[in-house]
This record gives C-alpha cells, sequence and structure tokens, in this order.
C-alpha cells in the first residue's frame, strides 16, 4: 500500500497529524523574536591597549608592533589589521568563518602573555575581546530641555540612564554632549612663582587632603569602636583653605595661588537635535538580545519618561527597529499578496473552487509547519528566513498541482472512482515530483558546508526553503490524495456568476492548448533551426551579463541620510559650528523629508579621527510616505554642499542596514589600501590615487583615512641639563601636561555624585609660548628653574592615528559610488591607476566591500557548479541512466536567457542576492522538464507510444501541470520582486533572478526538451 492510499483510508490520522504540525508551528510563531538578519558570529577578535599620553607613532612602536607579532602565530588568522591612535592601540585580529572564537581568545591571551613584560610600564594591560554586532548603537536617542546644560547633564546621568538602562536586553546607554561639572583649580602663574610653588606641589596638597582613611578599632567598654578620618571636601571653601605649605611661619592655601571655581569641563563636542542644543544617547542592547524587542522596551520607557519629566524633549532620533520592524511587515505582506497570486492562478487553471482550495492547503500548512523549524532550529524571523518563505510559497503548490491535475485527468478521461483515481493519480506522478523536489533540495546541500560570509549568511534561507519544499512534499503525497477522495470536493455547489467565468477560462485553456500542440508539431519539424536560435540566444545572454554590472550586496533604502564636514587638523570647535550651522539650514530648505536630525559637531564617536570633525544624522519619514529615495536626497544635497567654505562634505545615504551589519569595515563603498612603511611616501601616494578617482564616473566623496597631521608643539627636554639641575623628565612632562590641558587629582563628591578636580593654569588655553617656558620648577637647592633652561620647542605634524594591515602601515582611500555599480567603478579605477608610477615597497590593492564581493562571487559560483553535480546525480539515481538526466539538465543553462534579460531589464546587478537566486534556478529549472521527460518514458514503457507521438502526448498532457506550476512560481514571486516598501530592495534581486529565469526555462521545457528528447531517443523515434 502506498502512501496516498494509507492516508485516503485514515483521513481521521491524516487530519490529526496535519493539525498537530499547524498547532506546533502557530506555538512557535507566537514565541519567534523579530530580527533583520541571521545572528552572524563574527570570525574577528580585537586587541585593545591604553598607553596614556604615548604618541601615536610611539603606540605603534611600543605597543601595536609587538602585539601583531606575539598574535601573527595564532593558528587559524587570516588578517591582522590596527590603529595606533594618541593613548590607545587596537589590533583586530580576522579568522576564518567557523572559527571557534573560545579557543582563538584563549591562544591569543596566552601569546599576549609571554610580550606582556616587554610593553611599557605604563601601559595598561591588553583587553581581549570578540567582535560583536552588538557594538553598533540600535536607538539614538536625543535629550533637549530648557534647563542649565549642566543640570541637564546631571539629570540625565543620574536619572535617565540608569532607568534605559534596566530594560531588559540593554547592554549599556552611552551619553555624550551637554556639560559635565567639575571643580576646576585655575592657578596663577605669577603667585605660584612669587612663593616658589609649581603645579606639583599644588596637584600633591588636593590629592593628600582629600581622604577618607580607616583608623581601625579601639575598646571602649563593652564596645568596639572604629575609628575612621573623614577627610574629604565637603565645600570649595575647603578646597580654597587647603594648605600647601608653609612659609615664614605662615600657611600658604590653595585660594591664594589659584581660583577654585565650580564649573563645567570643555566642550569638546556639540549636539544639537532638531536645532535644539541637547544630549544623544546611544542605546547598545546585549549580543543575545532581540534587536525588536528591546527596542520596545527602550521607547515604552521613553514614553514613561516623557510623562516623569515633562519638560524634557525625549525624542527616538534613529530608530533601528523601526525599520526592521517595517522590512519584515513588508516581506509578510509579500507572502500574502503572492500565495493570493499563486491560488488565483489555480483557480484560472482549476475552474474549481474546491480543487483549488485542496491545493492551496499545501501553502499555509508547508508555512506554518516551517515556523516550528524557525524557533527550534534557533532562528530568527528575518529577512533570510521570511524571504526563503516568500521565495517558496510558488513552489509549495507545484507538487499538489500535479497530483490534483492528474487525479481530475483519471476521474474524467478515465472515469475512474474518487478513491480509486486519488490513490493511482498520486502513485502515477509520485516519482517526478519526488525526483523534482529532491533536485530542489539538493542545491540547498553546498550551502549547508559554506564558510565565508554569504554561505553562513543564506544558510538559513536554505534550511526554511528546504523544510517548507520537504512539508509541501509531504502534503502533496498525504493530504491532497485524502482530500481529493472525499465526495464533498466533487459535489461542492459554485456560485451562480463562477460557471460564466470558468467556462471563459476553459476556452482560453484549451485554446492555449491548440495553440501549443501546432508550434510543438512546427518546433518538431525544424529541430536544428529552434537548438540553434536556443544557442543563439544563450549565447547573446552570456555576451550582455557584464553589462549587469556586479556589486557585493544591493543597496536599501533605510531612511537615513549622512553628512559628515571636516576642516583642517586644529579648527577650533566654534569655526566647524558655524560652517554646520549653515548647512543645517539648507539642509532644512531642501529635504522636506526630514523627520529627525541629531548634529555632532567634534572629534568622531565611532572612529578615532581628527576633533576638527562634524557629522549630521537625518533620518527620514518611511519610503511610503515619499517620493525621492534616501539616494536622491543625497545626491541633490551633495549638488548644494559642495561650496562649504574650507570644509570638505561628504554626504552619501547608508547603505542599509543589511549593508552595515554584514560589512563590519568602513562607511564607503570603495577602499583602495595603499600599504608601505614611510608614512610620507603612503601620504603622497594615496593623495594621487585620489586625484587620479576624481575624473571617474561614479565615485563621489573621495577621502583619505589618514588625514593631514595635527599641528604640534614638540617639547624637547635637555636630559643631562634637567639632571644637573636635579629635574627628572617625567617631573617637566606632568608639568606642561598640567598647565595647559590639566590634570584630574582626585573627586570632589556632593550628593552622591563624584566630580572631578582639576588643576590647571589659569586661561591656559590662551597662553603664548613664551608662557609656557616662562614657567618655573623648584630645583634641588630650592632656586625657581624656568623651563626654557631645560627644555626646547620644536614645531612638528603629528599623526593622528596609524593604520596597519598584515604588520604594514597602510593608508587607505575611500569614497561612495553613486549611481553606477561597483565592478563598474572598480574597473574604471584600476584603467585610472594603471600607468601610476609606485614606488619601491608600495603595494595598492582594492579593498571593502570589492573584496567581499570577490569572495561571495568565488563561494556562490563553487555552491552553483556543485548544485549542477548534484542535481545531475539525483536524476541520474532516480532515472537508472546517464541520458534522460542530460536531456533534463537542458533547462539550466537556458534559464541563464531570462536570468539576463530580466536583471538588464530592471537594471539589477549581479549581487551576491541574485546568484542566489540563479543557484535556486538550478533545482527549479529542472522541474517542468522532469514532467515531460518523465511522462514521456512512461507513455514508451507502458502504453507503446513511439518516442514522436510520446513526446506529443506527454506535452499534452503536462502542459497545464507545467503552466500552473512556473506561473504561481512566477506571481508568488512578483510582489518581492517589485522590491516596494522598506527593505524590498535587499530580497528583489533574488526574486527577480528567479522570475527571469523561470520565464525562459518554462519555454525552454514546452519547446526544446522534447527537440532534446527525440535527439537523444533518436533509435527509437518513428
Amino acid at each position: 500500500m502506498n502512501l496516498a492510499g494509507f492516508t485516503v483510508r485514515r483521513p481521521v490520522l491524516t487530519l490529526m497529524v496535519t493539525l498537530i504540525s499547524v498547532t506546533i508551528g502557530l506555538m512557535a510563531l507566537s514565541r519567534l523574536p523579530i530580527d533583520l538578519l541571521p545572528d552572524i558570529t563574527y570570525p574577528t577578535i580585537t586587541v585593545t591597549t591604553e598607553y596614556p599620553n604615548a604618541g601615536p607613532e610611539e603606540v605603534e612602536q611600543l605597543i601595536t608592533r609587538p602585539v601583531e607579532e606575539a598574535v601573527g602565530a595564532v593558528e587559524g588568522v587570516e588578517e591582522i589589521s590596527s590603529t595606533s591612535t594618541e593613548g590607545s592601540s587596537n589590533v583586530r585580529i580576522a579568522f576564518g568563518w567557523g572559527t571557534n572564537l573560545e579557543e582563538a581568545s584563549n591562544d591569543i591571551r596566552d601569546r599576549l602573555e609571554r610580550i606582556i613584560g616587554a610593553l611599557p610600564d605604563d601601559a595598561d594591560r591588553p583587553r581581549v575581546r570578540k567582535f560583536d554586532a552588538a557594538d553598533t548603537p540600535i536607538l539614538l536617542i536625543g535629550v533637549a530641555a530648557p534647563l542649565d546644560p549642566i543640570e541637564l547633564r546631571q539629570l540625565v546621568d543620574d536619572r535617565i540612564r540608569p532607568r534605559l538602562e534596566r530594560q531588559s536586553g540593554v547592554a549599556a546607554v552611552d551619553v555624550w554632549g551637554g556639560l559635565e561639572r567639575e571643580i576646576r583649580v585655575d592657578v596663577q602663574p605669577q603667585r605660584m612663582q612669587a612663593l616658589g610653588l609649581d603645579l606639583q606641589d599644588v596637584r600633591d596638597a588636593i590629592r593628600d587632603a582629600n581622604v577618607i582613611v580607616p583608623g581601625g578599632d579601639i575598646m571602649d567598654g563593652l564596645f568596639e569602636v572604629r575609628v575612621r578620618t573623614p577627610g574629604e571636601f565637603r565645600t570649595l571653601d575647603d578646597i580654597a583653605t587647603t594648605v600647601i605649605d608653609v612659609r615664614n611661619g605662615a600657611p600658604v592655601t590653595i585660594g591664594q595661588v589659584a581660583d577654585v571655581q565650580d564649573t563645567h569641563q570643555r566642550v569638546t563636542r556639540i549636539i544639537r537635535i532638531n536645532d535644539d542644543p541637547g544630549l544623544r544617547l546611544a542605546v547598545r542592547k546585549q549580543s543575545d538580545a532581540n534587536t525588536v524587542e528591546v527596542a520596545r522596551n527602550v521607547n515604552a520607557e521613553i514614553e514613561r519618561l516623557a510623562r516623569d519629566y515633562p519638560q524634557l524633549q525625549i525624542v527616538p532620533a534613529v530608530d533601528n527597529a523601526a525599520f526592521i520592524q517595517r522590512s519584515i511587515d513588508n516581506v509578510s505582506r509579500s507572502i500574502l499578496y503572492g500565495g493570493s497570486l499563486a491560488v488565483l492562478v489555480l483557480l484560472f487553471f482549476l475552474r474549481n473552487i474546491p480543487s483549488t482550495l485542496v491545493a492551496a492547503t499545501a501553502i499555509p500548512v508547508s508555512v506554518i509547519a516551517t515556523f516550528a523549524l524557525i524557533y527550534f532550529g534557533g532562528f530568527t524571523l528575518n529577512l533570510m528566513t521570511l524571504g526563503g518563505l516568500a521565495l517558496g510559497v510558488g513552489l509549495m503548490v507545484d507538487n499538489a498541482i500535479v497530483v490534483i491535475e492528474n487525479i481530475t485527468r483519471r476521474r474524467r478521461d478515465l472515469g475512474e472512482d474518487q478513491n480509486v483515481a486519488a490513490v493511482a493519480g498520486t502513485g502515477d506522478v509520485a516519482a517526478a515530483i519526488i525526483a523534482s523536489t529532491l533536485t530542489t533540495l539538493a542545491i540547498f546541500l553546498p550551502m549547508f558546508f559554506a564558510q565565508e560570509l554569504a554561505g553562513v549568511l543564506f544558510r538559513q534561507l536554505a534550511y526554511v526553503v528546504a523544510f517548507a519544499l520537504f512539508c509541501s512534499l509531504l502534503v502533496a503525497l498525504t493530504l491532497v490524495p485524502m482530500l481529493m477522495a472525499r465526495p464533498t470536493v466533487e459535489r461542492a455547489a459554485a456560485p451562480g456568476f463562477f460557471t460564466p467565468l470558468a467556462n471563459g477560462c476553459g476556452r482560453l485553456i484549451r485554446g492555449l492548448e491548440r495553440g501549443y500542440l501546432r508550434a510543438l508539431e512546427w518546433v518538431l519539424g525544424n529541430r536544428a533551426a529552434v537548438l540553434l536560435g536556443a544557442v543563439i540566444l544563450f549565447v547573446a545572454a552570456i555576451a550582455v551579463v557584464p553589462r549587469l554590472g556586479t556589486e557585493f550586496m544591493p543597496a536599501t533604502d533605510d531612511g537615513e541620510v549622512r553628512v559628515t564636514f571636516e576642516m583642517e587638523p586644529g579648527t577650533r570647535l566654534d569655526v566647524i559650528d558655524e560652517q554646520v550651522q549653515r548647512a543645517e539650514a539648507i539642509i532644512g530648505a531642501a529635504v522636506p523629508e526630514l523627520q529627525n536630525s541629531v548634529v555632532s559637531v567634534g572629534s568622531s564617536t565611532f572612529r578615532a579621527s581628527s576633533p576638527a570633525r562634524a557629522d549630521i544624522t537625518m533620518s527620514l519619514v518611511p519610503r511610503a510616505e515619499r517620493d525621492r529615495s534616501s539616494e536622491d536626497i543625497a545626491n541633490d544635497l551633495r549638488r548644494r554642499l559642495t561650496d562649504t567654505a574650507g570644509a570638505t562634505v561628504r554626504v552619501r545615504a547608508s547603505q542599509g542596514m543589511v549593508f552595515r551589519r554584514l560589512g563590519g569595515g568602513g562607511e564607503e563603498q570603495l577602499e583602495i589600501d595603499i600599504q608601505g612603511f614611510e608614512l610620507e611616501t603612503l601620504d603622497a601616494v594615496a593623495r594621487e590615487v585620489a586625484d587620479r578617482l576624481e575624473d571617474v564616473p561614479g565615485i563621489t566623496d573621495i577621502a583619505l583615512a589618514r588625514e593631514d597631521g595635527t599641528p604640534q608643539e614638540l617639547v624637547r627636554v635637555n636630559r643631562e641639563r634637567a639632571a644637573d639641575l636635579g629635574l627628572s623628565v617625567g617631573r617637566v612632562a606632568r608639568t606642561v601636561e598640567t598647565a595647559l590641558g590639566g590634570s584630574t587629582t582626585g573627586q570632589f563628591r556632593d550628593g552622591g555624585s563624584e566630580h572631578p578636580i582639576r588643576v590647571q593654569l589659569q586661561d591656559a588655553r590662551r597662553m603664548s609660548t613664551d608662557d609656557l617656558l616662562a614657567l618655573t620648577i623648584p630645583g634641588l637647592d630650592g632656586d625657581n628653574i624656568a623651563l626654557r633652561n631645560v627644555v626646547t620647542l620644536e614645531s612638528a605634524e603629528g599623526p593622528i592615528q596609524i593604520f596597519r594591515k598584515e604588520q604594514q602601515r597602510l593608508n587607505t582611500v575611500s569614497a561612495n559610488v553613486s549611481e553606477r555599480d561597483l565592478g563598474s567603478v572598480v574597473a574604471d579605477a584600476r584603467a585610472a591607476l594603471a600607468d601610476m608610477p609606485l614606488p619601491r615597497g608600495v603595494d595598492i590593492t582594492f579593498a571593502g566591500d570589492y573584496e567581499e564581493q570577490e569572495a561571495a562571487f568565488s563561494e556562490l559560483g563553487l555552491s552553483m557548479l556543485l548544485a549542477i553535480a548534484l542535481v545531475y546525480m539525483v536524476l541520474a539515481s532516480l532515472y537508472e541512466s546517464f541520458r534522460d538526466p542530460l536531456i533534463v539538465m537542458g533547462a539550466v543553462p537556458m534559464a541563464a536567457i531570462g536570468v539576463v534579460g530580466l536583471l538588464l531589464a530592471t537594471g539589477t546587478t549581479l549581487n551576491t542576492q541574485s546568484l542566489i537566486g540563479c543557484i535556486m534556478l538550478v533545482g527549479i529549472a529542472v522541474n517542468n522538464a522532469i514532467l515531460l521527460v518523465d511522462q514521456s518514458a512512461r507513455l514508451r514503457a507502458h502504453d507503446g507510444f513511439a518516442v514522436g507521438a510520446a513526446v506529443r502526448e506527454a506535452a499534452r498532457r503536462r502542459l497545464r501541470p507545467i503552466l500552473m506550476t512556473s506561473l504561481t512560481t512566477i506571481l508568488a514571486l512578483l510582489p518581492l520582486a517589485l522590491g516596494v516598501g522598506e527593505g524590498g530592495e535587499a530580497q528583489a534581486p533574488m526574486a527577480r533572478a528567479v522570475i527571469g529565469g523561470l520565464l525562459s526555462s518554462t519555454v525552454i521545457a514546452l519547446f526544446v526538451i522534447p527537440v532534446l528528447y527525440t535527439l537523444f531517443h533518436r533509435e527509437h523515434r518513428q
């Protein structure tokens, strides 16, 4: 007894199993978290080492290079890159995908233990951590209020931030902007020198007077009394009356040589929220938390905070979760619309409402059952898993269509009983639908073992599509024949208006069949011309491929535009802010789609850079509410802001959260690495590369990673003279540090909060070099020694940061790509740099997205070849023949005609998404050919048909199933292919590739496969 016979005889059991599967799937769906992409564990580890007060060159030589050499011997390391900035070293170690990062972290720690003793004594211990995508903020919140800036910052630090950090899933909330309270001790140099004191004396006096020391316990009768010495400052007067020294019996206090002020720290960054001064809060989630759930919790708390603090304006300026939710909703709608279109196709061809509903059951049952796989597999509802369901919706009904059509044919043509027709009709096509399903499943096998980013990313999609198709096969072999055997299916009455429509559809289908059979006769009579035409079309399609262009991932419009200003290093903060305010006025007039804006003037928050920088982040209204894309808005702003005097302005539409979550790299799409050793040589080559790229069409916003050095005055200490006078280099350096930058000498506690006490010379930022050299330090004999006696000043330019890659110094030329594809731009850039002479020891390589693209294309190309081989082996094992599988495989290369045609017509590039669609086509394109070849073989083997007659009869019988399965898949993918709505651009290339390939492969199956069959079996042809 076959499976269909069992289910026909056990309908209640079949229904119960189906209902249980659906119930489990629905329960799983209710508990599934939502995210944009699958959780990807980046195989990257960073080693961060702090080396206070050291310049970038010292950090590179003393910290970065030893760390690089130590970790370079760790097994599995693929690339080492580093950044050395003032006081900090960051070494990034990239491993191959699939590396166990726990073991790699332990290996790195072991290697670092061997060199810790060789690092400078002042350097902190290296910190090792795995790269975590959760480091990127999921929410940027703006806070503004008509309060004193110091009070606002205090309120946010003490009340707002703790409440947000208590929300489930929140790892940290970082606060930027506002004014932080500080107790400033402004030392007057004339008074200090007149009394023979120096800054070190002031620092030591404050530090020694601001302590709490436990004294121990004493016995007092029956009790033990604890003795404490509370010596903390309680008021500013306590600081002012602190004694520094005693001269001639009279105490010298802080107040006599300095002014003690309750003020704020020096402003190094200006934040504006929607044109109002304020603060910016960045919410970071825990690594294992779900983005949407965390954002939902935080937004709910923001509403409560707005009620509790009505004087505050709290605005979620950038909310990644909102885009994720809209993207998931958009894909969900695509599944619903696609499934509805597929059902309409079924109704058109079957012209029977009960039979259509039976076939349509395959969609909800398979989709809902797949939710159980997503849940128990530890997946999330994301663009990959839902995209897989959207791709599979049309395929889910294919097997049911073939079964229903054959059952209906047997009842109509042979007059069989419903039960007999259901069992025998299913048995006739069982081998064919199993073969077609297995070929589709086989294409996903290479993805399960892929190690690079593209394979890891699409693995969940492969699991989902494969499991959904397996479920649809089970439905077609069990539930469908059981339902088709029910008498109610045949006796169900159709609505009155349906009969004329059904009759009209029937006439159209019969006319289509007659037309097809006439065309097939002509094709079989002109086989050479048909094959030649197919080959010409295939060659033409391959020749057109270079015109498609290539890119790593399709850019998505996530409603975000960023503007970056960079001015000459050393430019004052207020000068930068003046230019930014002019730009804000232009943006306000030119971007009516603007929803929120966050302005940060000062050093970049997320990467080491020049402090002469400003960033404007604009969030736009949802895509459905605006006519222009974020790319259009960015191009318009770029034209309007190019004339900003004294500033380099870069405008870019965000490449989409998909891009940012995958890339893990820089902000720009095009990156060219210049590697060598001499910084001056690298910078000169980088500038020439940037000049040559200016003329390449499509390249915008060119920038150098290593900018011009910041102006410096080097204080060179004469060690011998200083030693003779009883001064150490450290004392001289600390005096200069305290005089100009100030140094923290303790904390002032007030109301449970701590505020730094900073000692600094009065009006230090206005000091001249002569004033600096006039500062004195007491020598061994108590005489005041002016700095000019032991130091010399030397003007220089110092690097802001030093980049390294593979233990070589590096400068990177980066740029955005606008209105062209990345592959074409890289080709033109290579041509522009081809004749550029390079100094010895300097290499130029294209990195960034292009490097990721090359790796992804290489892996996906190998996956496609393996998929073709696997499909052929599956067919050969099922047919027990090497010849018939070759006939079926003829549909695979011909699918390229439709793929290239549709991608070209829609302006879609070859990218990882469209290549995944091409891999899927390897399994899908053969399904229709399988139906024809299988039916032809059956007619020849069981009914004695000759080759020509068998091909003609098989084509007649399988025309409707082929058209139905093809159209259901095509129309089910149509909403996804349109790329409308939030995040729609991410999945559109995949859907377009499948639709285009399926269109051409269907035509090939209906006309070219019969020709190939007659050629391969010509010895039996009549």
